[in-house]
């Protein structure tokens, strides 16, 4: 990775609905234009971002999606309405901002949950979409949630058994992300913070397949927790306001689109078979496999999304086409 940098320009998108949606710039103003769209739901953009990038090579995007890291109001707090936090609003704030930095066309690069939103920016905004480089990458599917909150069960049984009794009884057969959902909604704040931790605690599991994984410092903090477990389960309970398959299905329209996807064998969180099926309809894209992969950037996927970005911003496209083409 590169070494850090510091923004050289900073703001706040009014997004309208009464959010106010922090952004950044960092490395060279007349790069390459790239967006950083992090995961979660709720993680918010870290300074770790900026480092995969060239800062020569790159004019560095970042932005926290509505209600978590610095924009306003925040998801940690109950009263903020997350009737207008969704894909179709997020997708939007995406297109305002790029608007209003001047840019005509950016490579995004995500992960995770910003891999799925990159996917939909980029279906329905092809032409503003250089090239895509996604690591982590899921579709938010309704087999992929049954999946990360119940079938992961048989791979964790004792701590998925953990996870599903942190709920009422009543409600353990159904859908869990939408049971936690309405926990971390209760009016009683001990309530609220027990289901966070109970979610957070889960979270920390289900990512650890790789070797060498300690859980994240980050679910210590109880705002944090609070507001990333409240923008998680709101998404997932709601299948991420897609419909279901529709990254999937639609992967077609990426054609023309240069894209690397990294991908790691043991992501029991983001099983390889979704970036596969992307790549299957999706002629301009590779997908990299790293066998000691988890879930994020460890185990030389980090080194892989780097290489990829290094290679786009030279014009020596990794996935056959530059992001200066066409």
């Amino acid at each position: 990775m590169y070494p850090p940098i510091e923004p050289y320009a900073h703001g706040m998108l009014d997004a309208g609905d009464g959010q106010r949606v922090y952004w950044e710039t960092c490395g060279n103003p007349d790069g390459l234009p790239a967006l950083v769209v992090h995961g979660g739901p709720g993680s918010g953009a870290g300074a770790s971002w900026r480092r995969l990038f060239d800062p020569a090579a790159y004019r560095i995007v970042l932005f926290d999606q509505r209600g978590c890291g610095r924009s306003t109001p925040p998801a940690s707090d109950p009263a903020t309405d997350l009737s207008v936090n969704t894909t179709g609003h997020l997708l939007a704030d995406m297109e305002a901002l790029r608007a209003h930095l001047g840019i005509d066309r950016w490579l995004l690069c995500g992960a995770s949950w910003g891999s799925s939103l990159s996917l939909a920016y980029a279906q329905r905004h092809p032409a503003r979409v250089s090239a895509l480089v996604l690591f982590s990458v899921v579709a938010n599917t309704s087999r992929e949630i049954e999946w990360l909150t119940r079938d992961m069960g048989r791979v964790f049984p004792q701590e998925w058994a953990r996870f599903r009794d942190g709920v009422p009884e009543a409600d353990r057969d159904g859908d869990l992300s939408a049971a936690y959902a309405r926990l971390v909604a209760d009016p009683d704040p001990a309530v609220r913070d027990k289901a966070a931790r109970d979610w957070c605690d889960w979270e920390d599991v289900h990512v650890s397949l790789a070797g060498g994984y300690a859980p994240s410092p980050r679910y210590a903090d109880p705002v944090f927790r609070y507001g990333f477990t409240r923008l998680v389960t709101h998404y997932f309970a709601n299948r991420g306001f897609l419909p279901d398959g529709q990254l999937l299905r639609d992967a077609g329209r990426l054609a023309g689109i240069p894209g690397v996807l990294v991908q790691g064998r043991l992501d029991v969180s983001g099983p390889p078979d979704i970036a596969w099926q992307l790549t299957r309809d999706w002629p301009d894209a590779r997908l990299e496999i790293v066998e000691s992969g988890g879930h994020g950037g460890g185990h030389g996927i980090g080194e892989r999304v780097v290489a990829a970005l290094d290679a786009f911003a030279a014009g020596r496209s990794p996935a056959g086409r530059s992001p200066a083409d066409g």
